[in-house]
């Protein structure tokens, strides 16, 4: 967690707007290489680039949505990038650009630029719209804010994209060059091609004893996955509630999360909140955060806060565990995502499973109008977008290979 919160004041690092350099990058066949090498991704397939390469024909201002179910999703939109001849901007997580040097100049070598996930960030979004009303490049937004490991389940998506693209739109009507603004929802989909019980046998094993348990080579795969992932829930049930609780597991998941975020909502908002874990998250992270970044905080306050981060996380991984999504019939690479769900949660790192392919379909343009969307209701754009999103993901779901639960 404190590698997602850096405890210093933000600034924002712009992209390097330069072409020769990341053309070369992608012509030299670097980032294919990395895919294998690091995320276990040997093969790529696109859909859809059509699409794409009509937006930009048209000079349309072109604005890309991919799920996040992988930190190697920015990676595999250069396989985009390359059939459609064409390089990206991409919003990425202030904390990113403090991994390390390398990774800093990478980012900002591929077009990649700063925003706050804990503030209103004003220079980000200033440059979005800019990028997306005088068109230079696509730009590329992972409206779901954060990574998770559910291929097939879309977290909710961040109000901010609706924003930024009909505020361009409007920006680009009153140019009165018959320019637009467009949104092209991906759908990233990653499929195994490997013996699962090979790739996922060793790290199950490393749970277990990590867990002090004898390991249960034998026991079937989803058994061995569902009793760590109850040992995990049981545990933080007994630190935060005093004891293991009854229910259904996602009746015991609300409950947890209530008991974690409710307290801080009180103090930090005023009251609590039933609505959807991640948007609850982001609003107590922009109250809590923005003062531990001025130095001024005393010891014990800071403290203070960064329990109370800690709780927020916790909530956050609670969230990453959706009760239905290893039912049968199952599928190869839901067990897959979810053995390193479990071994990143518990040690701070996932082991690299491949062969993997991944998917990348682009759908078809959604025009944004120029006019501010209704007040009090969900935005038509959002809800075109998350539709169009969650579609693309259960057409592509079907790609995995099923297995079928033992009764």
């Amino acid at each position: 967690m404190h590698d997602i919160i850096i405890e210093k004041p933000y600034e924002f690092i712009p992209p390097n707007r330069r072409r020769w350099f990341p053309r070369t990058v992608l012509k030299l066949n670097v980032v294919p290489w990395y895919l294998k090498r690091y995320e276990g991704v040997v093969s790529h397939r696109l859909e859809g680039v059509d699409h794409l390469r009509e937006s930009l024909r048209l000079g349309h201002g072109v604005l890309l949505t991919p799920n996040h179910c992988r930190y190697a999703d920015p990676l595999v939109l250069c396989h985009v990038a390359v059939a459609a001849d064409t390089l990206m901007y991409a919003m990425a997580s202030w904390h990113l650009f403090h991994q390390s040097r390398f990774q800093r100049w990478a980012l900002r070598t591929m077009g990649a630029y700063s925003v706050y996930r804990e503030g209103l960030d004003r220079q980000a979004l200033d440059l979005a719209i800019e990028t997306l009303s005088v068109p230079d490049r696509p730009l590329v937004v992972f409206p779901e804010g954060s990574v998770f490991r559910t291929n097939d389940v879309l977290q909710p998506l961040l109000d901010g994209v609706a924003f930024m693209a009909r505020t361009a739109a409007k920006r680009r009507a009153k140019e009165g060059n018959g320019g637009k603004v467009v949104i092209h929802p991906v759908g990233i989909k990653y499929l195994f091609h490997g013996d699962l019980n090979k790739a996922i046998g060793p790290t199950l094993e490393s749970l277990e004893k990590r867990l002090t348990w004898e390991a249960t080579k034998q026991a079937p795969i989803v058994e061995r996955i569902a009793k760590i992932t109850h040992a995990m829930l049981s545990l933080k049930e007994i630190e935060y509630l005093g004891s293991p609780q009854s229910g259904s597991i996602i009746e015991r998941q609300e409950r947890l999360v209530d008991h974690l975020l409710d307290p801080l909502e009180i103090e930090w908002m005023g009251k609590d909140s039933d609505g959807p874990i991640i948007p609850r998250i982001k609003a107590l992270r922009m109250k809590i955060v923005p003062e531990l970044t001025t130095g001024e905080l005393s010891d014990s306050e800071r403290e203070r806060r960064w329990q109370q981060l800690s709780r927020i996380y916790l909530s956050q991984q609670i969230a990453s565990y959706p009760p239905e999504y290893l039912s049968s019939p199952t599928t190869d690479t839901r067990i897959l995502e979810t053995v390193e769900r479990l071994e990143e949660d518990l040690t701070d790192k996932a082991g690299i499973h491949g062969p993997m392919e991944v998917v990348i379909r682009i759908g078809e343009a959604i025009e944004v109008p120029a006019d501010r969307s209704p007040k009090g209701e969900e935005d038509p754009i959002m809800k075109t977008l998350r539709e169009r999103m969650q579609g693309m993901l259960d057409d592509l779901s079907h790609l995995s290979n099923p297995i079928r639960l033992e009764s």
